[in-house]
């Protein structure tokens, strides 16, 4: 404040009468330079002592604090912890912000692992400048919500200590968007008193899903602060068959009705089309017209009647009963002498391919049965023979994804029907694109470019036509098949877009970042219309349930996260696999069971809905390594543990180790069984 102007305003002061508020003006002034900023007379109230004593100082009254405010309250350390290093280092103090990270950085390792290892390196102003996770929290307010009274006490407590470090910590938590809320006894509201109680000890050490950067209301895609507590809502129901196409399911069903009428107890197809295929339109429903799709043909007309009859004749899972969970078989197909050149598989989904992306810039296809694979272009004098796999060459890059067109398994293989089987197979790489390939040829259709940099997963939509992809420029992409530049790009990550999937009615696309955030997407208006966060570690894969109504998210920290769309909130974390990334999650038909699998050589299957009696306590620690045998635990924390240790959540029903083979792909068939894939790696 300019020396005339705190003149005049002390004189209006003591004019008016007010003598306290002139005395605790002059009293604050009188340490404060012509630009307000605080003048020291010690050494230990500037530079890291200033903020090593200001962070044991919250620290130790958070440990004093009551228990059931102390979950809430710890979630402050961390953006306390980087905002004191940062400014440290910005107002060039290279030794002391060395010193105040290598203090506190433990605390931190396990939860914020990554950052701590971007953050690492910096000690000088330029670096704080030039640093992207430094920039993504110096230009963001990290969000954290806290109930009234903690608030108020955290603040009531600092103002009390306000020469002992106290006003720097009010002054760091301007950097924080804290929002509080009541503690009400209404059991629904995540924040009640009620529910805090009830969760007790759980995820007390993970994030909650409105905390971090960006800071947002549970599930809105809007990180404005002042955002309303409003979300867009979802049109989550499956897209409405053309009616075309619906009527031609239903004479071809009730045909093979005829032929092969259903057996006692039995329900016929036709039935069974009406009950749990064929809809009627609603609300929740999106409209047909929403999507573009081409005009059925005789493929798709026997693709659906396929899908009936799978359908009806599945083996059914219904979750757990009694507490026992059901009895799911693995079939795992193990790829050797690989010499770690796979990066990626995928099954087709009648069952009769697997592809392979290697980091030497080819793809490979098997047949699973070991059955030739012919082409359909006519034999030259120089062609092989064909053989039971094929090799596509075109890249200039390892590939990373590879995804198979939609297909069905055909049981009747002398019918007069069209081929149900895959058409395409479509890939991307590290030389930034993406290639079409013709299962039919086994040659390139399309080369699609307008990535700029190495493009990390692509999938293909349910029905075909549209794919998906995400790349490390920072965006996603949905494409056609039939445009050869992208419809729409999804921005808004602040890192790699690493894993992208489909809503099953085609109408909203989920991507997921090494932000840690997963975020979905409105494919008619390209708009965010959700933002998922509280993974601790990078997302790595993700899948969303046949019901429309649940996404699973897995990161390489060995966490599977459910979120319910509809509300935008968390259902639960579940853990068991070890840390290395969770690579792939499917679900069963019913939307009641998830598998996984991942880099610690397991294929896990979890109860989406736990007993109710499950307590968070009853855990079991496990080893890390391939052969994942189980060690009796009596529920006691990770830390408490050996590193090597990781905590299994009672939503887990079974687990299938492998010796020494990374499992790459887990995915669930249309009649619940499991096919898995992975190498091995002696």
């Amino acid at each position: 404040m300019d020396p005339h102007v705190k003149q005049q305003v002390i004189e209006y002061l003591s004019k008016k009468g007010y003598s306290r508020t002139e005395a605790m003006l002059r009293l604050e002034s009188a340490n404060q330079d012509a630009e307000g900023r605080p003048i020291h007379s010690r050494i230990e109230d500037s530079g890291g002592p200033m903020y090593l004593k200001s962070f044991d100082l919250v620290r130790e009254w958070i440990e004093e604090s009551l228990d059931i405010y102390k979950p809430e309250l710890k979630r402050l350390l961390w953006p306390l912890f980087v905002y004191s290093f940062l400014q440290l280092a910005a107002d060039y103090y290279p030794k002391d912000s060395e010193t105040f990270f290598v203090a506190y950085k433990d605390i931190f390792a396990t939860e914020h692992g990554d950052d701590l290892r971007a953050l690492g390196p910096i000690s000088l102003p330029e670096h704080v400048n030039d640093n992207e996770i430094a920039k993504i929290y110096r230009s963001n307010k990290y969000r954290v919500t806290l109930s009234n009274l903690a608030y108020y006490n955290l603040i009531h407590f600092m103002e009390s200590k306000d020469s002992e470090g106290g006003a720097t910590i009010i002054r760091l938590l301007k950097n924080c968007n804290i929002v509080t809320v009541n503690r009400g006894a209404n059991t629904e509201d995540p924040h009640s008193l009620a529910a805090l109680l009830k969760r007790g000890n759980e995820d007390q050490d993970m994030p909650a899903e409105d905390e971090g950067i960006p800071g947002h209301n549970a599930g809105s895609a809007n990180t404005d602060k002042n955002a309303p507590a409003v979300l867009v809502k979802l049109k989550l129901g499956p897209l409405p068959m053309e009616q075309e196409l619906m009527e031609d399911v239903q004479a071809e069903l009730e045909e093979e009705d005829a032929r092969n009428p259903p057996m006692a107890g039995e329900s016929s197809l036709a039935q069974e089309f009406e009950r749990h295929i064929k809809r009627e339109e609603s609300e929740e429903m999106p409209a047909r017209n929403e999507l573009p799709l081409p005009p059925s043909l005789a493929r798709d007309v026997a693709m659906e009647v396929q899908k009936v009859k799978e359908h009806r004749d599945r083996f059914k899972i219904e979750g757990r009963t009694g507490g026992v969970g059901p009895g799911v078989s693995v079939c795992m197909f193990t790829f050797h002498n690989t010499f770690d050149t796979i990066n990626c598989l995928d099954f087709s989904q009648d069952n009769e391919l697997v592809a392979a992306g290697t980091s030497e810039s080819y793809i490979r296809v098997w047949n699973l049965e070991g059955k030739p694979l012919s082409s359909a272009l006519p034999a030259g004098p120089l062609t092989e023979p064909p053989s039971a796999s094929r090799r596509l060459i075109g890249h200039s890059g390892p590939v990373y994804a590879v995804s198979f067109s939609p297909s069905i398994a055909n049981p009747n293989i002398m019918s007069p029907a069209p081929s149900t089987g895959p058409k395409c197979l479509i890939s991307c790489s590290a030389d930034k694109t993406i290639r079409l390939w013709s299962v039919d040829t086994w040659s390139c259709l399309v080369v699609y470019k307008g990535h700029d940099n190495p493009v990390w997963d692509v999938k293909w939509g349910p029905f075909g036509h549209y794919f998906l992809t995400g790349s490390h420029d920072k965006t996603a992409r949905l494409w056609t098949t039939d445009h050869i530049s992208a419809l729409r790009i999804f921005a808004g990550h602040d890192q790699d877009v690493d894993t992208v999937c489909f809503h099953p009615n085609n109408c909203y696309v989920f991507t997921g970042s090494c932000d840690k955030t997963v975020r979905m997407w409105a494919v008619q208006t390209g708009n965010s219309v959700r933002l998922f966060t509280g993974h601790t570690g990078n997302i790595t894969s993700m899948a969303c349930s046949p019901d429309g109504k649940t996404l699973a998210s897995a990161d390489d920290v060995g966490a599977i996260l459910l979120w319910d769309l509809a509300s935008g909130h968390r259902v639960k974390r579940m853990r068991g696999h070890g840390k290395g990334g969770i690579w792939s999650v499917s679900w069963s038909v019913e939307s009641t069971v998830l598998v996984s699998g991942g880099a610690d050589g397991t294929v896990r299957v979890w109860d989406v809905a736990p007993p109710v009696e499950a307590q968070a306590g009853q855990a079991k620690a496990i080893g890390e390594g391939g052969a994942g045998v189980k060690i009796e635990g009596s529920g006691q924390s990770g830390a408490q543990r050996k590193g090597k240790d990781n905590i299994v959540t009672p939503d887990q029903i079974s687990a299938f180790p492998t010796k020494k083979s990374p499992v790459y792909r887990a995915v669930f068939t249309r009649q619940n069984l499991v096919v898995a894939g992975g190498a091995y790696l002696p």
